[in-house]
């Protein structure tokens, strides 16, 4: 498995994560619970989820580049 599938495989993970992070935040505003780490909670994922959704999206760019250099 070469490091652009791995990086793949975080990126789902990580959509998970932050899915079940942000249903979490809503079931905590319905049930009116004040706590502000259950709304940070999703802040967790989401950093290490830009950082990768912006390498899968820049990676076809990148590569066609490099083709019409060689």
């Amino acid at each position: 498995m070469n490091s652009n599938m791995w990086i793949r495989q975080i990126h789902r993970w990580l959509s998970i994560a932050f899915t079940l992070a942000v249903i979490a935040n809503i079931v905590a505003l319905t049930m009116q619970i004040q706590a502000t780490w259950i709304g940070l909670m999703a802040f967790v994922p989401l950093l290490p989820l830009l950082a990768t959704g912006l390498y899968l999206f820049a990676l076809p760019y990148v590569s066609r580049r490099s083709e019409a250099r060689s």
